[in-house]
């Protein structure tokens, strides 16, 4: 397919004006490998509706579904106003129970004491529960890294939104252009009929 021909069909697609068959032909032409320089953001758009083209439709039951579930959620919601005084009630002895026993701990435990006479011993044993801490710490972040593949993962398909979105923009501001040229050139030729 040529390059002026490619340039009408889009021209078309963008004004809402191809058919369907020419719809499909500019989904073919740029499913190929090898397209002009400057149709890269085309060629990308194409290829995201050829991969999304079929939406599955909902099931005939989704609408009573969704209405069952959320009375199920509802229902599960719901507490007896007698229950409701009894968590209450629970909450109240539970935070009086936690003042008074904190009270208690803080009247008898007034001042700190060693464990260990000797500092050496205390260092040593100081340094012994920081490499534990520190290696069930880093033990604990390895699983992270599937967290992290998928955040690059992410970060590079963002990266590539953006690339085609710059594309788009920068043919779109050429086509800003064009318009500035024409109402540019037209505007003289409105002076004149109106005289």
């Amino acid at each position: 397919m040529k390059t002026t021909e490619i340039r009408r069909l889009l021209e078309k697609y963008y004004n809402g004006q191809s058919s369907e068959e020419e719809e499909l032909q500019l989904r073919s032409y740029f499913e190929a490998e090898n397209i002009p320089a400057g149709y890269e953001a085309e060629k990308a758009m194409f290829r995201f509706f050829s991969e999304n083209a079929s939406v599955p439709l909902p099931s005939s039951e989704f609408e009573n579904n969704i209405i069952s579930a959320v009375d199920a959620a509802e229902k599960k919601i719901f507490i007896p106003v007698y229950k409701s005084r009894i968590l209450v009630y629970s909450g109240i002895a539970a935070c009086l129970l936690l003042l008074f026993g904190s009270y208690i701990f803080f009247i008898y435990n007034k001042r700190p004491r060693d464990t260990f006479s000797d500092p050496e011993i205390a260092y040593a044993e100081t340094v012994k529960v920081l490499f534990g801490v520190s290696s069930t710490f880093n033990h604990g972040t390895r699983q992270l890294d599937r967290v992290r593949k998928l955040e690059d993962a992410a970060v590079r398909g963002f990266a590539a939104i953006n690339n085609s979105s710059r594309i788009i923009d920068n043919n779109l501001k050429n086509l800003d252009y064009f318009q500035q040229a024409i109402n540019m050139v037209h505007s003289p030729m409105d002076i004149v009929k109106n005289k």
